[in-house]
């Protein structure tokens, strides 16, 4: 560990220096001796640090979730070559640099945060050792010596010798104590941060390695953590425990309000801004219209919880925007479809004709026509009037006059006659 501090030297000179001005400050609310004066400097270079790292850590969820997206096409390439390691790896940065993404992208955080890591370790340690380091002079040095947190010197470790700690004029159990207490808490804070991320913010849908590789990392890094944290001054202790808890904020506040799509809390989130755009009518800030915006650009490729909300809005009257707002339009929300695609509201829709029974196809009548009367089922044709046809048989019904015929008697043929067919009508 000293080794690699003693790499990252070159740093420790800002690094100190911006310790020290932190601690001209709350020197003067608590006293330059303080341990608070001296914790606090540190709690306050995490989060200059962080604020610092707030663009490299939105190209980590962006880098993150498109490394998700390209699973499964990672998946096939590992398939079709997986006795060919280099093509294998050939279409892998294909596919890297025609999607635009960089699997290294997801580590930025750490990788820009570990120089100013080392940098502090190497300043408590030279602390420790009763050196001068940078922008700390011998009176700095004395002072930062004095400073206990809890009853635990800045620079004592968990693993330091009962004489290294009388030296800093504390307790051995003391030192024990409160290191860990801090690393405990330190494990817990990234377990918590790396299990809101897989229970809360992974796509349920697609199933990839990348999700297994996450799951193992969520059990790894609390371990590593624990068993390194034993090498850790206190001072490093309060910076890790402290971008611990910063990193575990910033995870819950983007998986609160940028949700990855196909998440659980994507699913809260999307119930929760559909209580909101039903209740005000409208999409009112910014990130709001850009949620909406992304949803109705997807059309038919939206997941199963942006089709609920597209559907809700239809049905209480309002209509999604390509533009990210909100309208009340009961023409627009009737004329789409069930996943929210837009129709055409003047179109009407087309009727298919029903299919005719054979008995009805023969009787000439379509279906749904109302009958008149008088009007003939049967397909035999007739050429008499209605008054010239004779009676129908029965007692009082008379006879034509004999020798005479009418035109559609001479014309009918005796037996059985076949109905003609409709195409011939």
């Amino acid at each position: 560990m000293d080794t690699i501090a003693s790499f990252f030297s070159f740093i420790t000179t800002p690094v100190s220096w911006v310790i020290v001005q932190f601690h001209k400050v709350y020197g003067a609310l608590f006293g330059d001796d303080s341990g608070w004066a001296w914790g606090l400097s540190i709690v306050s270079l995490v989060i200059l640090i962080r604020i610092c790292l707030i663009p490299l850590f939105v190209k980590q969820i962006k880098a993150t979730r498109a490394m998700q997206t390209l699973q499964p096409e990672m998946k096939k390439i590992q398939e079709r070559y997986k006795n060919d390691k280099q093509r294998q790896s050939e279409e892998m940065m294909k596919l890297y640099k025609e999607t635009g993404t960089n699997p290294l992208s997801s580590c930025l955080p750490i990788l820009a945060q570990s120089p100013f890591f080392f940098a502090l370790y190497h300043v408590l340690n030279s602390i420790a050792n009763n050196e001068t380091i940078g922008s700390i002079n011998q009176s700095l040095l004395d002072s930062a010596q004095k400073a206990h947190i809890f009853g635990a010197p800045l620079a004592a470790k968990f693993t330091d010798s009962s004489s290294d700690v009388a030296a800093l004029e504390a307790s051995l159990t003391t030192v024990r104590i409160v290191t860990a207490v801090m690393i405990v808490l330190m494990s817990a804070s990234q377990f918590y941060t790396q299990r809101q991320l897989m229970t809360k913010n992974v796509d349920t849908t697609v199933k990839t390695p990348f999700m297994q590789q996450q799951k193992m990392l969520m059990y790894v890094f609390p371990v590593m953590f624990a068993v390194f944290g034993i090498n850790f001054p206190v001072g490093v202790l309060v910076y890790w425990l402290t971008t611990n808890v910063w990193t575990m904020g910033q995870q819950m506040y983007v998986i609160h309000n940028n949700p990855t799509p196909g998440s659980k809390a994507q699913a809260s989130y999307l119930e929760r801004l559909y209580k909101h755009v039903t209740h005000h009518g409208k999409t009112r800030s910014r990130g709001e219209k850009a949620i909406v915006k992304a949803i109705v650009a997807k059309g038919r490729d939206r997941n199963e919880f942006e089709r609920k909300f597209i559907n809700g809005l239809n049905k209480a009257g309002l209509a999604a925007q390509p533009d990210g707002t909100v309208i009340k339009s009961e023409v627009q929300a009737t004329a789409q479809t069930e996943d929210g695609t837009p129709t055409s509201a003047a179109a009407p829709k087309r009727q298919q004709p029903k299919r005719q029974s054979k008995s009805q196809r023969q009787s000439g009548t379509a279906v749904g026509a109302p009958k008149t009367a008088g009007e003939p089922t049967s397909l035999k044709k007739t050429d008499e009037p209605e008054d010239a046809k004779p009676a129908a048989s029965g007692k009082g019904a008379s006879k034509p006059a004999s020798g005479t015929r009418s035109k559609a008697q001479s014309g009918q043929r005796k037996g059985p006659q076949r109905p003609k067919s409709p195409s011939k009508k």
